[in-house]
């Protein structure tokens, strides 16, 4: 085995194959990936090879775009057989909330490049004759998708890979890892010691196990699955006899499973629910695994197989003739883990993949991508491994991947919280709030409220693709920030320190707006080199070589993980994370100043106290509170970020001088209506690494006069283009169900751009999204059409910032 390269893999399963191809195909070929056995030795060799195109998340259905143009080109390319079958893939409906997920879905599906279709029952049937259900309302019918050969599109990747010069080791296990003095990595092996630039882990279901040699541990746990193959269905050899199409992978949620044809037979794939589910090697892989099975567990899905026989009446009339079980890697969201592992420099993890096949070349494309270009020419923020915190132990891994797996065919709606493994993270506001009304989501392991119920309501979340009553209740709170005052519990924000004596000169390189003065705050953002939108902070200077840095819950892992990165050597700027240790409140409204000046000493006059400033006191009993007259409602109001065991005391204060002024507790989606009515972006939605800072409408905090800044060249350059996409504020007037997010805008028919979010804006009485649009649809007044749950609607675009434009209400 050679003793040094540029890159080394580890794990020769579908990902590492498809990782190792992506790099070759970039032109970095002095790679090697090593692999414990042989190639597809782990959950690869007995995948079912269904590739699904479906998912409403654009970026996620663009990915698995690219893995299904990948695999259909590489027979030609390598000369290798794949066993590519684009039979399509049929999704059954038999609920009105299953119809209208499929309605939705198609308003995204030509925004991400796929094709799809609506079907009614008949034209299902055509597709599907052997399917006799007769509460189906209709369908949705992917004609490109089907399934492959899952060894056969391994070894053809791992073919193409060293056709072009990279190398595999089969019979390699890795015992260890080591950080040179130099900063490479000694990779430790039953063969040799390998030493590298860069690693990248790819194990499969030892994830867990590699993780911890790497001192990571990794929100990834394998889950079994089982699949069974009939004798030959007359009704299929028949078709075949006639020459007839293989008819498309079939799912129907009465079954909750999958369907397909397997040689002259079918493939019955069933979905355990989570009573019934089995983990695999919680605790590690056993050494005597390898490529193996596991006994079949007919009991844990007997249900499904009663209904499949009712739905498919052809099953019950041919023997079964072999089962298939065996484990593959689950994660809480059921997405990969990909991208860069955090606190490791260079080191890259393609763990927690549930379904390489289906993953498998679009991780090798984009990960590769990432690794050789610096940044990716899509969004991949979803499958970032920083996405989770260290709040995903093993304990919550284990309970969240049971629920996601044993959920996997439910019903799922728009924004819907899963409880398992909750609460985990409380702030000491919890009981107090859920005493009154909360009905609690869940933002980086922490419980955040969503929205609070009235006397004689049930705090208990209404979900739909629809507006359910809960709408009132959120309007309601939504109005009294307008009208009166409100409280919002914002704890989980992700809060760190900046400090030193080259704290200043370090940070003011990193953001694209200028500094704030000291007992000032400002809001800027850290760019990709490409000039994208890493992060968004709020950036608070309390002193001259101190700055509070204030971002999104999700990004808490991620931001901080970028900004040590960026450390300088010297030690001259310190970084700290800060979270856990103070909480925070928003009062906000009009009549914000009149609850909090009875509270505090300090002068929270529009004189002593501006929009944009920060003072640190007491209120109420509370010692040490970061005041910020800034907030992310668009009216007059402080967030006050406290010590976290003054939180219940400062609460009970607030609420009490609060009932005097009309206060309301408001939730995050009352948040979301107040953040849309002015425009404001969200981070990873409205921006993101993929979208250019001006793309995103972010203008005013871009500082090119500035110095130079991370992206600077990027942004300059992006400005004298004359194609410019721009981000727009749209008005929908709509009726019983609002936009979401990423519906594709047309106008004369044709496609001319998305809506990145959206939803009601209760103050103003309509739909307000925010979109990405071309320059020349961009104007105000411009009128576009865009699907709701399949009916069509008008969108017209309208001057940023519909409620109070000028911002007056938050100077007051």
């Amino acid at each position: 085995m050679q003793t040094h390269a540029r890159v080394v893999i580890v794990g020769g399963g579908c990902v590492g194959a498809g990782i190792l191809y992506g790099l070759a195909k970039r032109g970095w070929t002095d790679v090697a990936l090593l692999e414990r056995t042989q190639l597809t030795a782990g959950s690869t060799w007995h995948a079912a090879g269904l590739i699904p195109s479906y998912a409403r998340n654009i970026n996620v259905g663009r990915m698995i775009n690219k893995t299904i143009e990948i695999y259909e080109g590489l027979e030609a390319e390598t000369g290798q057989p794949v066993g590519w079958h684009k039979c399509g893939q049929l999704r059954i409906a038999n609920s009105r909330d299953r119809l209208d997920e499929f309605k939705s879905y198609m308003s995204v599906a030509e925004v991400q490049g796929m094709r799809a279709q609506l079907l009614t029952p008949d034209e299902a049937r055509k597709l599907w004759p052997l399917l006799d259900n007769k509460d189906m309302l209709g369908a949705l019918y992917h004609p490109d998708d089907g399934h492959i050969a899952p060894a056969d599109v391994t070894h053809a990747m791992a073919k193409g890979a060293r056709d072009l010069g990279a190398k595999v080791y089969l019979n390699t296990e890795v015992t260890g890892f080591k950080r040179t003095p130099g900063g490479e990595w000694l990779v430790q092996t039953n063969q040799g010691d390998i030493t590298c630039e860069h690693v990248i882990c790819a194990t499969g279901n030892y994830a867990r196990q590699t993780g911890a040699l790497l001192g990571l541990d990794i929100p990834a746990i394998p889950i079994l699955h089982q699949y069974w193959i009939t004798e030959a269905v007359p009704e299929v050899v028949e078709r075949k006899r006639a020459g007839r199409p293989e008819m498309p992978i079939l799912r129907d949620e009465g079954f909750e499973g999958y369907l397909r044809e397997e040689g002259d037979g079918l493939m019955f794939g069933p979905y355990e629910r989570t009573a019934n589910l089995k983990l695999f090697a919680e605790d590690g892989v056993p050494s005597w695994f390898g490529a193996d099975l596991l006994e079949e567990d007919f009991e844990a899905v007997s249900w499904n197989w009663e209904q499949a026989l009712q739905l498919v009446p052809a099953l019950g009339r041919v023997g079964i003739k072999a089962n298939v079980r065996g484990p593959f890697q689950m994660t809480a969201d059921e997405l990969p883990l990909m991208g860069p592992a955090w606190g490791l420099p260079n080191v890259w993890l393609a763990e927690g993949v549930p379904g390489g096949i289906l993953w498998g070349g679009t991780i090798g494309y984009y990960l590769s991508e990432r690794i050789v270009e610096g940044g990716n020419s899509l969004d991949t923020s979803d499958l970032d491994p920083r996405r989770f915190g260290d709040y995903a132990n093993k304990a919550w891994t284990r309970e969240k991947v049971r629920e996601a797996w044993g959920t996997h065919a439910e019903q799922k709606y728009p924004g819907q919280d899963m409880p398992a493994a909750r609460p985990q993270k409380t702030a000491p506001s919890y009981d107090r709030l859920t005493e009154l009304g909360a009905v609690w989501g869940v933002l980086n392991g922490w419980e955040m409220p969503n929205w609070f119920a009235r006397s004689g309501i049930e705090a208990k979340d209404q979900y739909s693709w629809r507006w359910t009553p809960k709408g009132n209740l959120v309007g309601e709170e939504v109005l009294a920030v307008r009208n009166a005052v409100g409280l919002v519990e914002m704890t989980p924000m992700t809060k760190f320190e900046v400090s030193g004596k080259g704290a200043a000169q370090w940070l003011d390189r990193i953001i694209a707006n200028r500094l704030p003065a000291v007992g000032k705050v400002t809001l800027a953002h850290h760019l990709t080199p490409s000039g994208g939108v890493q992060a968004e902070y709020m950036v608070v200077r309390l002193a001259e070589d101190l700055f509070y840095l204030i971002s999104t819950p999700r990004a808490e892992r991620w931001n901080f993980d970028d900004l040590s990165r960026l450390l300088p050597a010297d030690g001259s700027v310190s970084l700290k994370n800060v979270t856990n240790d103070r909480g925070c409140f928003t009062v906000v409204g009009p009549k914000a100043r009149e609850v909090l000046q009875p509270l505090t000493e300090i002068d929270l006059s529009n004189e002593n106290f501006p929009w944009f400033g920060v003072k640190t006191g007491s209120v109420a009993l509370a010692s040490d509170v970061r005041l910020l007259r800034v907030n992310y409602e668009g009216e007059l109001g402080w967030e006050l970020y406290h010590p976290l065991p003054y939180q219940r005391q400062l609460l009970d204060a607030i609420l009490k001088e609060g009932e005097k002024h009309g206060m309301r507790l408001v939730g995050l989606h009352a948040l979301e209506s107040l953040r849309l009515e002015k425009s404001y972006r969200a981070m990873y939605r409205d921006m993101n690494p993929e979208l250019n800072a001006l793309e995103s409408g972010l203008e005013r905090f871009i500082r090119l006069d500035k110095g130079d800044f991370v992206g600077r060249d990027a942004v300059k350059k992006y400005k004298e283009r004359n194609d410019q996409r721009r981000s727009v504020t749209l008005r929908i007037d709509t009726d019983g169900a609002s936009t979401l997010a990423n519906e594709g805008l047309y106008s004369n028919g044709k496609l001319v751009g998305r809506i990145t979010s959206g939803g009601y804006g209760y103050a103003l009485g309509h739909d307000i999204a925010l979109a990405l649009l071309p320059e020349r649809f961009a104007r105000p007044g411009t009128k576009l059409d865009v699907a709701i749950l399949g009916e069509w609607k008008i969108a017209e675009v309208v001057p940023d910032s519909p409620y109070d434009p000028t911002s007056a209400r938050a100077r007051m």
